[in-house]
Order: structure tokens, then C-alpha cells, then sequence
């Protein structure tokens, strides 16, 4: 055998295991991608699930807000006749405070006397009827 037969064996050789390891990682290329569409399906069908549960509760949640809505809707005037009542009610605290005031500041000392002489005379009448049911007995 000559040089050049030997370096054409080794070339073939090389040949040969270079053919084998493409072949190898074709192989294992191959297997990946086997197992890339296998998880895609699967990826695919749950999503299509998500997907659909999702459009579900998206309707719920829908529903559930126009309820929400038509419920507020509902309770809004209410809401407004209690804001007009606590006004009505503030103005009627201040107006009996306005006319305390007045009553309080005017006649103050009149009012004493009057009211002692009212309480005098209901006392005189009081024992008037009380001696006149002891009389009678």
C-alpha cells in the first residue's frame, strides 16, 4: 500500500465516522422534535380549555356587573332621599337652635316669673281640690 491509498483509508474513515455522528445528531434532532410536537399539542389543547373557561367566566363576570348595575341603579334613589333627609335634618337642628336662641336671649327673666306664678296658682288649685274632697268625706 502506498501513502496516498492509506490517506485515501483514513479519509474514508473519517468519512465514515463524520456520515455516523451527522446521523446521530439527525437522530436525536429527530427525537426533539418528536417530543416539541407532542408538548405543542398538549400545550394547544390545554390553552383551548383555558380559553374556553376563561370565555365562561368572562360571561359570569359580565352578568354579574350589569346585575351589580341594575342593583345600584335601584338603591341610588334611595341614597339621594337619605342625603335629602339628613339635609332637611340639619336645617330643621339649626332653625330650633335659631329660635332657642331668640327665646332665650328675650324673654328669659319674663319667662321665670311667668312660669313661678303659673306654678303657683296650679299648687293653690291642687289644695283647694284636696280640701275640698277632705270636706266632703
Amino acid at each position: 500500500m502506498t501513502g496516498g491509498g492509506i490517506a485515501a483509508i483514513i479519509a474514508a474513515v473519517a468519512l465514515l465516522i463524520l456520515v455516523l455522528f451527522i446521523g446521530l445528531v439527525l437522530v436525536n434532532a429527530s427525537k426533539t422534535l418528536s417530543e416539541i410536537n407532542r408538548s405543542m399539542a398538549v400545550i394547544t389543547r390545554d390553552v383551548d380549555l383555558i380559553s374556553h373557561e376563561a370565555e365562561g367566566i368572562m360571561a359570569n363576570a359580565n352578568e354579574l356587573l350589569e346585575d351589580v348595575n341594575g342593583k345600584v341603579a335601584t338603591i341610588d334613589p334611595l341614597f339621594q332621599a337619605v342625603a335629602d333627609l339628613s339635609e332637611s335634618t340639619s336645617d330643621l337642628n339649626q332653625a330650633t337652635r335659631r329660635l332657642a336662641g331668640r327665646v332665650n336671649h328675650t324673654g328669659k327673666s319674663k319667662n321665670i316669673g311667668k312660669v313661678a306664678t303659673a306654678m303657683n296658682v296650679g299648687k293653690g288649685a291642687m289644695n283647694m281640690y284636696k280640701n275640698h274632697k277632705v270636706k266632703n268625706k
